[in-house]
Order: structure tokens, then sequence, then C-alpha cells
């Protein structure tokens, strides 16, 4: 990996994996080494997609042949992951002190900015902040059996507090990771291979094993939903998650859909991308469902008032949290994809030469201007936003669903208009004036995390 950057920027990388030999992970033994191999090789996968002047199709066999069998071991499809971008992708600088966020280094970046650094690491302190609350609430789930207020009270008190800490300390990407840097050079290298018909991509990568079973695969890209911290999080304190524009009282129809009609999604977003998760995860969130009981336990006791109290605290926190999360969002993707398309049209304007369709590097592709007579495409697949806001709020909202007392609940579910409220009413009238507007609308790469064909993206709860 030392040579990675360098050959990823001269757009020698393809050349050099085309010419390694297939070397089996047959010699692999630790599953430290197993993980090591996987953020590697999917390192290499996305380099060798995105590292050219038109993303490529076909994956060699010297990637996909010892890819596809870590992937096999490690229960995680062959793309970068939460798990391979952030939870195995780290080292503390000093041993002997704590996993602060100033404490740690990540092992492997495309860029080799300090800004990709700071991106996956904020998410790794953020982990190691809230990963002492698993066994926390798991002991609270188990004081609940036991009819022990008192413990679930406190264990939900320390739960709101370190909830609330990890509000903070996702307010430091601002630090040290620029939206410029990260909408434009980094966000581009994660994007996965699903829904990216508009950007090269139309079926897909073919995944050449050197077999005769090698096949075309689909695949949303990284995504922060992936933390399987943040989806304990939801099933402790009883937050439930549907799919984006679903409604709590909506009735879910098993019949068949109507003909030509696409089918209801089942799960959620954030449910689906358990399908990232390493295996032991996936299994581990399973069973917290069967045992959970927090909710119950809570109103049942909703005469304790430190105990409702304590509860709705910390929904209140992890929408907090949530709401943080929508006006970083909103700057670092929504603003710079408004500022891309603003460039893009005063570039056409002042240009004599007509519009390029496609093919113009990895973060524009542009939309023909619709012919006359035409009915206009109301849907921008991939403009960066114009879905990924309504799942996030919608996310957010359902956050507040589970309170227990009735203020709160009205509280937490929209009766206070906040900062990420503005921003959101902001961004749909800019929206709205897009979707009339008869320029040409310009997308990036990061397409593919359009929350309503479920793309992922590593910017979403």
């Amino acid at each position: 990996m030392n040579n990675f950057q360098s050959l990823l920027l001269s757009k020698r990388l393809r050349t050099v994996i085309d010419r390694l030999p297939i070397i089996p992970a047959v010699h692999l033994e630790t599953e430290a080494e197993w993980r090591r191999a996987y953020c590697i090789l999917t390192f290499f996968t996305n380099g060798y997609i995105w590292g050219g002047e038109k993303p490529a199709e076909r994956l060699p066999p010297s990637v996909t042949y010892p890819l596809l069998q870590i992937c096999e071991h490690l229960e995680l499809p062959p793309v970068p992951t939460y798990a391979g971008l952030c939870l195995w992708n780290f080292k503390p600088i000093f041993l002997s002190d704590t996993l602060v966020l100033d404490n740690l280094s990540a092992l492997h970046t495309f860029t080799g900015s300090l800004d990709e650094q700071w991106f996956y690491l904020v998410s790794v302190a953020m982990e190691a902040k809230g990963g002492p609350c698993i066994p926390l609430m798991l002991d609270a789930i188990r004081a609940a059996r036991e009819d022990d207020v008192d413990t679930v009270t406190k264990s939900l008190q320390s739960f709101a507090q370190t909830l609330d800490e990890l509000g903070t300390l996702l307010l430091r990407m601002y630090e040290s990771c620029d939206p410029h840097v990260f909408y434009h050079r980094i966000r581009p290298f994660l994007a996965g291979s699903k829904n990216m018909k508009d950007a090269g991509l139309p079926k897909g990568v073919f995944y050449d094993d050197g077999s005769r079973n090698a096949t075309w695969r689909q695949y949303g890209g990284g995504s922060n939903a992936q933390s399987s911290m943040f989806q304990f999080f939801d099933i402790i304190l009883g937050v439930e998650h549907r799919p984006t524009g679903t409604k709590k009282d909506d009735t879910t129809s098993e019949s068949e859909p109507e003909p030509g009609a696409a089918p209801k999604p089942r799960h959620s977003f954030i449910h689906d991308m358990r399908q990232y998760m390493p295996g032991p995860h996936r299994r581990f969130l399973q069973a917290v469902e069967g045992i959970s009981n927090i909710r119950d336990f809570v109103e049942y006791h909703k005469s304790n008032r430190s105990l409702t109290v304590a509860y709705d605290a910390c929904l209140a926190m992890l929408r907090s949290l949530r709401d943080k999360h929508i006006q970083m969002v909103s700057r670092y993707i929504i603003v710079k994809s408004r500022e891309s398309r603003s460039m893009s049209r005063t570039r056409q304007e002042s240009s004599p030469d007509p519009a390029p369709r496609r093919g113009q590097g990895i973060a524009s592709i542009s939309y023909d201007r619709p012919q006359e007579g035409s009915q206009r495409k109301k849907k921008m697949r991939g403009t960066g936003g114009t879905a990924l806001i309504p799942f996030l709020k919608q996310a957010r909202d359902e956050t507040g669903e589970p309170a227990i007392d009735e203020w709160a609940r009205k509280l937490l579910m929209g009766g206070r208009r906040t900062e990420a409220d503005k921003e959101i009413a902001y961004e749909s009238r800019l929206t709205a004036a897009e979707l009339d507007a008869e320029e040409p609308q310009v997308v990036g790469l990061a397409g593919s995390w359009n929350m309503e064909d479920n793309g992922g993206g590593l910017c979403a709860y």
C-alpha cells in the first residue's frame, strides 16, 4: 500500500493490478490477517473501478479471486464497507493512551489526505466512545428482567450522557475535513456499483475470478448505517425504522404489487445495511432484538419520573445526534452538489462548445436537456441529496416515536423547529426550483447515495 496513492493519482493502478499474479488467501491464519487483507483488497477494488477516466466494469482475477475467498470467511460483500474503512482501518499513535480522536491514525486511504483520515477517524473515535454502552445496556436488560428500577435508571442516565458526548465528537468533523475536499476527492472513491447506470456502470461490476461462475454484481457504497453500534442503540431504545416515505400507521400489504408497480420494500435502508456488516455483528443484533425489553419496562413503570426522564433523555440525545448529522450532510454533500451544478451551468453558458455527455472524470456526469415536447423526468437520480435528506429526516423523527412522556414525544417528533429543520426547508425549496429548471443537472459518482434506491453512503446514519 506504500505506493497506492501515487499509482491512483497517476492513473497507473489498473496497469499494475492487471499484472499481479493470482494469490489465494489460504496463507491467512489469524483474524487480524483476514481483516487486514480485506481492507487492502477493497481499497484496491474501488481504486481500480474509479481510478481512471472512466469507471472499470470488470475486476481482474488478481483481485477478485482472493477477495471473494476473504469475504466468504468474514461474511462480508466484496466492497469497501464501514468495517473495512473504519473499524479495521486504524491504529493508535501511542499504544499506552486511550483511543481518543487525537491518538488515532488511519492505516489506508485513497487520497493520502488528512481530510480522508479525519473522516474515517471521527467514526472510529465515536465507536470507541460509545462501545462501553453495549455491555452497560446489556446489564440494563438483565436488570429490567429482575425488576431493578434503580439499575435501569442509572444505566439510562449514563447512556444519555454518552450519546450527548457522541454528538459533540461528531461536530469535530469540521476541524480537519474540508467539505470541498470530501465531496470532490474522497467521496467518489467510496461509491458503490448499485444504481450507477448514469456513472457508467449500468450492470454493476463483473467480478472476474477466472472461473465460469464469474458474475455481474451490484453493491451499495459504504455507509455509517453499517455501524452495528448505532443499530444496537436503536434496538435497545425500541426505535423502529421504516422504508423512506412510510408512516407509522401505514398498513403493509403482503399481496403482490399491481402489474408495472415496484414492490414495496419490506425493510428500511438501515435494516438492509446489516448485509454489509460482519456476520457476527448481524447475529448479535438479531439476538439483542429478541431480548430487548427496556422500552416495555419503562412503559410499565412510567409512574417513576426518574426512569421515564432518563429514557426520554436517551431518545432526545440520539435525536440530537441525528439532527447534527443532517446539518453535516447538508454542508458536505448537498451544498457542494449545488455548487457543482452551478459551476457546470456557468461553464456551459460561457463556452460555445456543446455540453459533454459523459466521461469527464469521476465527479461530473450530466443529464441532457430534454427534447421539446418530451416529458421532464422529475426524479433526479443521484443528485447528491434529493432523497438523502428525506431519509435522514425520517430516521431522526422516528427516534422520538417511542418516548414515554406525551409532552416529550410531541417535542421529539417535530414539535420544536431545529437548525436542521431550517436547512431541510431551505433545501426543499431549492430542490423544487431545480426540478422545474431547464438546465441539465450534474451529478457525481456520489449518486450512489440516493436513498430512494437504497444506495447508501458513508454519510448516512
